[in-house]
């Protein structure tokens, strides 16, 4: 997406932030029970725009989830900007967004500190 890239190419990213943003969006891929190529295919894009490579997947599995969020909390605005929108992108992946993605999401936010509109 676009917006993602606009809002992406331009900050640098730390590791422990981009294990944390790969964590977090991998929990809402899982968060239905399902994982769809749509979804797996945003996963890539995110990869690659955040420029890293696929072994932090695996890294990003083993974080802690309350360490991972309080990384996030931790990020500046524009990068917690950057975070919601990836978020709610991987939501819509599938071209379905399952409730419990909603939640999921809705989670994340309110535990680092964004404001959803």
């Amino acid at each position: 997406d676009q917006t993602i890239i606009i809002l992406c190419i331009s900050m640098e990213f730390n590791l422990a932030e981009k294990l944390a943003i790969i964590k977090a969006i991998d929990e809402v891929i899982l968060a239905d029970g399902h994982v769809k190529a749509g979804e797996m295919k945003f996963l890539n894009q995110i990869i690659d725009i955040l420029r890293c490579d696929r072994e932090l997947i695996g890294e990003a599995r083993k974080v802690n989830a309350q360490e991972g969020l309080a990384i996030l909390a931790g990020m500046p605005a524009n990068k917690k900007k950057a975070l919601a929108v990836m978020l709610e992108e991987m939501a819509n992946a599938d071209d379905r967004v399952h409730d419990k993605e909603i939640e999921l999401v809705l989670k994340i936010f309110a535990a680092t500190g964004i404001h959803s509109e």
